[in-house]
């Protein structure tokens, strides 16, 4: 019975694959439509603990400023990948100096920490680098891709809902593995494809892609060179990725050599 449980769980392996925008294969035992709609449950839980603790940013400039800047990102975004349309973009502003931060869940759930700005300065081209990046996450399926790792560490999960093709259970192991997804980082190879997805966006809204640069520079200089473990615990360094994102710049420029901003997609500040 226990062989035949790991057969159905590598069959499970080898079936359930996608292809990223880059053209990465990723796995995939959580859909990525599963992931929004768990993701969703596990994003309001949290914003939910935010608001308890009255951590939840209200200052209106700060909301028009990210709200404007995510907007304009996303309508590249849905230009690019239509089935975003219809997501419902939101933003919490977290207000935590010492932090950071930012992450996206799938479905375009997004959590930015005041210690962004704070800390580095950010210009709006360098906010937008990493919004582009935190939307290229949700673009790439990132969040279920994590889901799939966490949910494949339960080898029980996987091969049982296999084997019985028992979505009530699969269903389960999908709302475990959006909270454990929260905490789980994204591998190095999909922050890589983050940036260099997110790049395109921030150029395509208008915004310089020499920010890309500016801003890792800005990080590796953080706290006297130490990296700042909540953003680039699994990161490139942030020397390789100032290297690898200038090698993209000038062709990126040339997706929008005007710099002509894009119009303002609605994104939810969540207050």
């Amino acid at each position: 019975m226990k062989k035949a449980l790991f057969s159905i769980l590598a069959l499970s392996l080898l079936t359930a694959c996608a292809t990223s925008p880059t053209g990465r294969t990723q796995l995939m035992l959580i859909s990525p439509e599963s992931a929004i709609v768990e993701s969703k449950k596990a994003y309001l839980s949290t914003v939910s603990d935010f608001d308890k603790k009255d951590l939840l940013v209200n200052d209106p400039v700060l909301a028009q400023r990210v709200a404007t800047i995510t907007g304009r990102l996303v309508t590249e975004a849905v230009a690019l990948y239509p089935r975003a349309a219809n997501w419902e973009w939101s933003v919490a502003i977290v207000n935590n100096d010492e932090t950071v931060n930012a992450w996206c869940m799938a479905g375009g759930r997004m959590a930015v920490y005041t210690g962004l700005f704070k800390q580095l300065n950010l210009t709006d081209d360098e906010f937008a680098q990493i919004m582009g990046h935190e939307v290229a996450h949700a673009l790439a399926n990132h969040t279920a891709e994590r889901m799939s790792r966490a949910l494949a560490t339960n080898l029980g999960i996987v091969a049982v809902s296999a084997a019985s093709d028992n979505s009530a259970l699969a269903l389960g192991g999908a709302a475990l593995a959006a909270q454990v997804a929260l905490e789980l980082p994204n591998s190095r190879t999909a922050e890589s494809e983050a940036d260099q997805i997110g790049l395109e966006l921030a150029t395509r809204a208008g915004y310089d892609p020499d920010a890309a640069v500016s801003l890792w520079q800005k990080m590796g200089a953080l706290g006297g060179g130490k990296r700042p473990a909540e953003f680039l615990s699994t990161h490139p360094s942030p020397s390789n990725r100032q290297a690898a994102l200038a090698s993209m710049t000038s062709k990126m420029r040339k997706l929008n050599p005007t710099g002509k901003r894009s119009a303002v997609h609605p994104v939810t500040i969540v207050r």
